[in-house]
């Protein structure tokens, strides 16, 4: 079986690295199924957007690339750090300290194997449309033909 990768990415989630990597790290090698599981029974704020971007990786593997659901496995899971928002926290004696804000850039990349039935599907419909298209062209320069004599 021929096997492809489907990839995900979400950027500017306002979550901090360091925390969206402990739920990347439970995820990180897994089923898609049992990735699923682990993600709705976490309770890291962190798990939501992480799911959610899990189930578009799946839709992008399904629909952009033709891979069966069953097998796909999370075969990589990077979590990069984002833009940081710089704020000040007023403190005693008149004094500011910084917070920094920080945000996530994740990215997952699924890989499963290819379905050969829709691809051979496909082929099929690419070429009834392909011969559609010179059957017309070939009537009309009949056409053509016929108006010049």
């Amino acid at each position: 079986m021929e096997k492809a990768r489907a990839v995900a990415k979400l950027k500017h989630l306002r979550i901090a690295p360091r925390k969206v990597r402990l739920v990347i790290g439970l995820i990180r090698g897994l089923k898609v199924e049992d990735a699923v599981v682990q993600l709705e029974i976490s309770k890291k704020s962190a798990a939501r957007p992480v799911l959610k971007l899990l189930n578009s990786a799946v839709a992008n593997a399904k629909h952009n690339h033709d891979l069966k659901i069953d097998t796909l496995v999370i075969k990589e899971a990077m979590v990069d750090e984002g833009a940081t928002l710089h704020r000040w926290m007023p403190r005693a004696m008149g004094r500011a300290t910084p917070l920094r804000k920080r945000s996530s850039h994740i990215t997952l990349i699924l890989e499963g194997e290819v379905d050969e039935k829709k691809v051979k599907k496909d082929k099929k419909v690419k070429k009834t449309e392909e011969t559609k298209k010179e059957t017309k062209k070939v009537t009309e320069v009949k056409k053509e033909d016929k108006d010049n004599k």
